[in-house]
């Protein structure tokens, strides 16, 4: 077997698929699906997608990166329409690495906020998380809180917990803070944030959020759907971190910013032959219908108007986000390591 053939034949090895066809009445076309969003998290808006366009739809799940380096080594062969996958960053990456296309929607620019989606138009986005401040109610009080550059503050040394520098969510938030206050204090914050750990980086946001409730730290980062996951859990250990952990939005004060927000989100791949059904696909899936479904199975923020939150934040309220280009996340993503490295962020 030859090297390329060896590397293909892992990374099918990653991924699962499944064909979601119509049965009602004879399909009209076909659309091919890299997902990096499990099949529960997408495959039921593909099938309604299929039923109302007749239009077959064959999805392949799997890890991020995984299908984002699939795409790459099958190049102009690969069979993929769309790819759809987490983070500005990995969606930024896709776009300068050449597997996408551009999309020409009319309906998507006058949905989505532009902020929402790529300036050149190479990848739309799904659905929005945040990125804030969890903390235990029982060691901090909500008038403590206020911004992210505040926990570089000294008050909280010893008391925060964080995943490590290697995270595309930690990533893109430091991307947004080089963006908001420059790569010099962006470097300086993180040297300070550093400096109040509880402990050195570990872990995935459901843990962090476990140890917050533990009392291993008093507070952490972590993205909002994580949070929102363990208030539909049957585990009684799970919903207990949900009940006995609280959510702070941060820089909410007039002048500030907003929390920083991140997305899943979805583009047509380069390689794409089924063009139509692949547009067709992605202004179905942020019309109202699909958008109230994705964003209450998945407890993220919807991306159009009009929709509801997710029930498991819905108590949580608004909250000013920041409106940061999204792209931005993407462009910066060397920097930002980089910074994260030079600080000690490990």
């Amino acid at each position: 077997m030859s090297e390329l053939n060896y590397s293909l034949a892992l990374l099918m090895a990653a991924t699962t698929g499944l064909s979601l066809a119509t049965t009602t009445v004879q399909a009209r076309g076909e659309v091919n699906v890299y997902s990096a969003r499990k099949e529960a998290l997408i495959a039921p808006a593909l099938e309604a997608y299929s039923k109302e366009y007749h239009v077959q739809v064959n999805l392949i799940t799997g890890d991020a990166d995984t299908l984002l380096h699939r795409l790459k080594m099958e190049g102009d062969e690969s069979p993929a329409d769309v790819f759809i996958t987490v983070d500005a960053g990995r969606l930024h990456r896709a776009k300068e690495e050449g597997v996408l296309r551009k999309i020409e929607s009319n309906t998507i620019k006058e949905v989505i906020p532009t902020h929402l989606r790529d300036s050149e138009d190479y990848w739309v986005s799904l659905s929005q998380r945040a990125r804030v401040i969890f903390y235990n109610p029982k060691k901090v009080t909500k008038e403590e809180l206020s911004t992210y550059e505040d926990l570089a503050n000294p008050k909280w040394q010893g008391r925060i917990c964080t995943r490590s520098s290697s995270n595309i969510y930690n990533q893109s938030l430091i991307a947004s803070m080089i963006a908001a206050d420059g790569a010099e204090a962006t470097g300086q914050w993180i040297k300070g944030f550093v400096a109040n750990l509880a402990r050195p980086p570990f872990g995935g946001d459901t843990d962090l959020l476990r140890a917050v409730e533990a009392g291993v730290c008093d507070i952490t980062l972590a993205n909002t759907y994580y949070y929102g996951r363990l208030g539909h859990s049957d585990d009684p250990a799970m919903k207990s971190v949900y009940n006995n952990v609280a959510l702070f939005w941060p820089n909410q004060a007039e002048g500030e910013r907003g929390a920083h927000v991140n997305v899943s989100g979805i583009g047509i791949t380069n390689s794409a032959t089924n063009v139509r059904n692949a547009r067709r696909l992605i202004e179905f899936l942020v019309n109202h219908e699909s958008q109230e479904w994705y964003a209450e199975v998945n407890n993220e923020y919807p991306v159009i108007e009009g929709v509801a939150y997710p029930s498991t934040l819905e108590p949580f309220g608004t909250f000013k986000a920041d409106t940061l280009q999204l792209d931005k996340l993407g462009e910066n993503n060397r920097l930002a390591t980089e910074l994260m490295d030079a600080n000690g962020w490990k």
